[in-house]
């Protein structure tokens, strides 16, 4: 497992705009947006492509495009949804899953309720979008999901995570070298509750509302 954590200005604002509990739920999803385009932006770096050749308006030359089979983005229902618009911003072409999955309050552990995904997915780039790495629970549930599958190379991608969900991954995936973690910030710890400290509080929530 490789972990990548973004350290740049304006990840950095948007990150602490977002952990502010005066944010409204509006700008909190405006913000999230922003910030997860600047995350694909290096989740996606090693992203297939192949040489292709275009005529520009004033010579011949070679360029990249990308690879078959495309891409496949999947947020992780439902707070993965509210990063869905800037993933697909950067990656217009790519395909689109989804994954329900729901912790155990109690357990802490992860369970699958729905999936909307290809049965196959042998030789497929996959970006799991989940917002909160806390216990990893959830996270590595979804990626033997994909990998079980076929996926050959998965990037999740996190708004914050926690140092005992990455140690979690780690163990699961650990000489798995294609699954990586890109995430703008990792935080000091879990709570008595599996909330990540300082945390911005339940993703989901602050998304839509508590309902």
């Amino acid at each position: 497992m490789r972990l990548s954590v973004i350290d740049h200005p304006l990840v950095a604002h948007k990150l602490t705009a977002l952990r502010d509990a005066s944010t409204d739920s509006p700008t909190f999803r405006r913000l999230a947006d922003e910030l997860v385009t600047l995350l694909a932006y290096e989740a996606t770096r090693e992203v297939r492509v192949e040489p292709h050749p275009v005529t520009t308006p004033v010579a011949p030359t070679t360029g990249v495009r990308l690879t078959s089979p495309k891409p496949i983005v999947v947020p992780i229902l439902r707070a993965g949804l509210g990063m869905l618009d800037g993933m697909v911003r950067l990656l217009p072409t790519a395909e689109v899953g989804f994954l329900g999955m729901i912790r155990d309050e109690t357990t802490l552990q992860a369970t699958t309720y729905a999936n909307r995904l290809p049965d196959d997915l042998s030789g497929r780039q996959v970006y799991v979008l989940d917002p909160m790495l806390a216990t990893g629970g959830t996270l590595v549930a979804a990626v033997e999901y994909l990998l079980e599958r076929g996926a050959v190379d998965v990037t999740a991608i996190c708004l914050l995570a926690a140092p005992e969900g990455i140690e979690v991954v780690r163990s699961a995936f650990d000489r798995h070298a294609h699954v990586t973690v890109v995430t703008a910030a990792v935080d000091e710890r879990l709570d008595e509750n599996g909330y990540i400290v300082p945390g911005l509080g339940d993703a989901g929530d602050r998304l839509y509302g508590v309902v």
